[in-house]
């Protein structure tokens, strides 16, 4: 596979990725796992496809052109490092990304994510999983924060498995349905806002009680 045609993969993977499948056969594996890889663990490849690639790829599981099992098992297993390394990064870089700037770094996206962060702890490092860009600063700010490393990698096995199971299978299931396929981005924004709600509405409340407590 040369750069242009991953680099079109990548961008236009819904499209593409029957092609790639039909030319290179097993070694669609590999590919899809690295860009999963890439997009948790390295903070400069916030852009790479998350949530679609996962999704495209259940649909193609359904076909029988890939496994899903064994898809599955791969794309979780390099969720998980990927998110474990993006840790490690920031837990040896720690507060210097506040006080330094980076130009490899999106100091906008650093600041958004942390102060979520800061409001929601550990449970960022689930529902980060569903919201691109986002997903790709949680688990850095975790290890710029101090958060154990026990702590970290419950909430990384339970966010991975929640992301790579639920999309793969919705793919797998629904995949193959044009408006649930065109749609993706919308429905799970809709879904991620469903928990994250709740949980704003909570920290609002308790600073609306200290406040009127005076």
């Amino acid at each position: 596979m040369d750069f242009m045609q991953l680099v079109d993969m990548i961008l236009h993977v819904d499209k593409s990725l029957g092609k790639v499948i039909a030319e290179y056969g097993q070694m669609v594996y590999g590919v899809l796992s690295a860009i999963v890889f890439a997009e948790t663990g390295l903070v400069v490849f916030p852009f790479l496809p998350g949530d679609t690639l996962l999704f495209i790829g259940g649909a193609f599981a359904a076909t029988g052109e890939l496994n899903v099992w064994l898809l599955m098992g791969l794309l979780l297993f390099a969720a998980i490092a990927g998110n474990t390394v993006n840790y490690l990064i920031g837990s040896a870089i720690g507060q210097k990304v506040f006080t330094h700037d980076y130009r490899w770094l999106d100091r906008a996206a650093l600041e958004k994510t942390h102060a979520f962060y800061e409001n929601h702890g550990g449970k960022t490092i689930i529902l980060a999983r569903f919201v691109p860009v986002v997903r790709t600063f949680a688990p850095f700010v975790a290890g710029v924060s101090n958060m154990s490393f026990a702590k970290f990698q419950l909430y990384n096995v339970t966010g991975a498995l929640l992301w790579v199971v639920g999309l793969v299978a919705a793919g797998y299931f629904f995949g193959n349905i044009p408006i649930i396929r065109d749609h993706l981005t919308t429905i799970v924004l809709i879904g991620v806002g469903a928990a994250v709600i709740p949980v704003a509405l909570g920290v609002m409340l308790k600073f609306y009680r200290r406040f009127a407590r005076g």
